[in-house]
């Protein structure tokens, strides 16, 4: 470690990073969990595929209105602040889907949670960047994806452990999710206000304070010049998003959001028993093979911890973008020649989690709460972020139609068609922000 970031102080630092990204873990258990609880939600309420679709989804149309919401509230009110919220959200919607008595209660309280996805898909990241030394913003960003995977992770392993407890096990699937929720808001307790925000809203002598304790008094010091310097512009809103140096940032935002979901991964992490079940496995295995799933997921996310901030956010990106049109190619042709069979399909699945896991899904949150200035962070973070959870619902909600209508070779040849493109979007249009303070990627949209 250099003198220059000898006095980072990593107790601290750790303290901050992980009581952020425990809204990621909420995030990915919330998305995730519907996944095992599906079928049995189904066969409870006797739902069709588009009713099941939107009892998939619900929560994802929440997370459009959470997402779009929480970037200004969040220039307004601190990012503290509304982490709180969330976690307060997160509980009560946790208890409130598993008592539905209807699907549209159920529905209507996975809408209700939703709001508090979307919002952390926002502040989680963003708080974490703005904490972060810009030499191991990478990895610490990426642990908010890492949670999310654990998330996912946790989903699985509860669907399968209560698989068999009865005819209320859905519910208790969902009721699981109060725990953690409760550790979040007692953990934000701890922690204080983003330094950036702080200087934002003209408390300067506590933004030093949060800084001297992140990386001592010269950090302090340097990091303070920078931020001063990137803040002499008047306040923004949603307007000053129109103004020529923001269309940059916002297009490359816009398009990695769009092409990050269009590209499959919320079908696979949602849809794997029904996959699988259309492959021709029985509800036990298809649901132990979604733990498998998770459990690579988990693994290669804990690759890009490493990979992210030594080989670049740009560099993965197409590695990541390469691997999944291969095997998502692989799907499609499997289908065509009638060989959509379990272990086949077992296998690209998990080639293709892979690849997104260590190369896309840090890297994809890394770069949106990297990407924008200072001034306008939250504002202009909601918009992109905004954007993949309304792609994502439309996905999620439409994949059980398309996939029965319309059949696997499509559906899967159009995932990897959507790859694709995002492997040359990223070679064309995304830069690289490595070892870059964010002030310092903030000049160079300018030059």
């Amino acid at each position: 470690m250099t003198k220059k970031n000898s006095e980072i102080k990593t107790s601290y630092l750790t303290l901050l990073t992980v009581t952020a990204a425990l809204g990621g873990l909420l995030f990915g258990f919330d998305i995730a969990i519907i996944t095992g609880a599906g079928p049995f939600v189904q066969q409870h309420f006797g739902l069709n595929e588009l009713q099941l679709g939107w009892g998939f989804s619900s929560l994802l149309f929440g997370c459009i209105i959470g997402s779009a919401i929480a970037g200004r509230v969040t220039d307004i009110f601190g990012r503290r602040k509304i982490l709180l919220g969330v976690a307060v959200l997160f509980a009560v919607t946790s208890a409130g889907t598993a008592l539905a008595g209807s699907f549209a209660i159920f529905a209507a309280v996975r809408l209700l949670g939703g709001l508090a996805v979307g919002a952390a898909s926002v502040v989680s990241p963003m708080y974490i960047s703005e904490v972060s030394p810009s030499h191991v913003r990478g990895r610490l960003v990426a642990a908010y994806q890492l949670s999310i995977v654990i998330g996912v992770l946790a989903s699985y392993s509860t669907n399968y452990l209560l698989r068999n407890i009865g005819p209320a096990n859905w519910r208790w699937m969902f009721l699981t999710g109060v725990a953690p929720s409760a550790a979040f808001l007692l953990l934000l307790f701890l922690v204080p206000e983003t330094p950036r925000f702080l200087f934002k809203a003209g408390r300067e002598a506590e933004a030093g304070e949060v800084l001297r304790k992140i990386g001592g008094a010269e950090y302090a010091a340097r990091e303070m010049a920078q931020i001063r310097g990137s803040l002499t512009e008047a306040k923004s809103g949603f307007r000053d998003l129109l103004r020529p140096e923001l269309r940059k940032p916002l297009l490359v935002g816009i398009g990695l959001a769009v092409l990050v979901q269009m590209s499959g991964i919320n079908t696979i992490i949602d849809y794997a028993p029904i996959i699988f079940k259309s492959a021709g496995w029985k509800i036990d295995a298809a649901l132990f093979s979604t733990f498998i799933i998770g459990s690579v997921n988990f693994a290669f996310t804990l690759v890009s911890l490493r990979a992210i901030d030594r080989y670049g956010r740009k560099p993965l990106y197409l590695v990541g973008s390469a691997g999944m049109t291969v095997t998502l190619g692989l799907l499609a042709y499997a289908n065509v020649v009638h060989r959509f069979t379990g272990t086949i399909v077992l296998l690209l699945i998990l080639a293709f989690t892979a690849f997104f896991a260590a190369c896309i899904g840090p890297v994809f949150w890394t770069l949106l709460s990297e990407i924008f200035p200072n001034r306008i962070r939250g504002t202009a973070m909601s918009v992109p972020v905004f954007t993949q959870w309304t792609v994502n619902a439309l996905i999620v909600w439409l994949f059980p139609w398309v996939l029965r209508h319309l059949g696997g070779a499509v559906t899967f040849g159009f995932l990897a068609l959507m790859a694709l493109l995002q492997l040359i979007f990223t070679w064309a249009f995304v830069p690289e922000t490595k070892n870059k303070s964010l002030e310092e990627i903030e000049k160079e949209w300018h030059a």
